[in-house]
């Protein structure tokens, strides 16, 4: 799947949209804070039981892109376990957006909406390491 996978211990963010719309410039400013790369560009998702599960094809493990500095290396995990799917194409303005969820292999996964003006790193990161909120 063309998309970016960045996790915190074994919890993925899996960030998908078209080229352009800054999934490696948000993997590395997640990194910057203690992510650690899973796959740029390019994922491999597989179904295991009821969740799904993130790996880089081995020709790009290890490897993200940096606009305008070219292919960098970096330490990356060899799977980790999606938990939530961030589409970079939808800018959202709400501030409580609805629950949405979006389907892959037969998994649903929650899925977030870009939101406008907002940092975004440091939200996914929070998620990662703590979860949503019932609220």
């Amino acid at each position: 799947m063309h998309a970016t996978c960045v996790a915190v211990g074994d919890r993925a963010a899996l960030l998908t949209g078209a080229s352009g719309t800054g999934k490696s410039t948000i993997a590395l400013e997640l990194m910057a804070y203690g992510a650690t790369l899973v796959s740029d560009d390019q994922v491999v998702l597989v179904a295991e039981s009821d969740v799904i599960v993130a790996f880089a094809p081995a020709t790009i493990a290890g490897l993200i892109e940096a606009r305008g500095l070219g292919v960098l290396k970096a330490q990356a995990k060899a799977s980790a376990t999606i938990v939530m799917v961030v589409d970079l194409d939808v800018l959202t303005s709400d501030r409580m957006p609805v629950r949405r969820v979006v389907t892959y292999l037969g998994c649903d996964l929650p899925l977030f909406h870009r939101p406008d003006g907002a940092s975004l790193a440091p939200a996914i990161l929070q998620l990662l390491r703590a979860g949503i909120s019932d609220r």
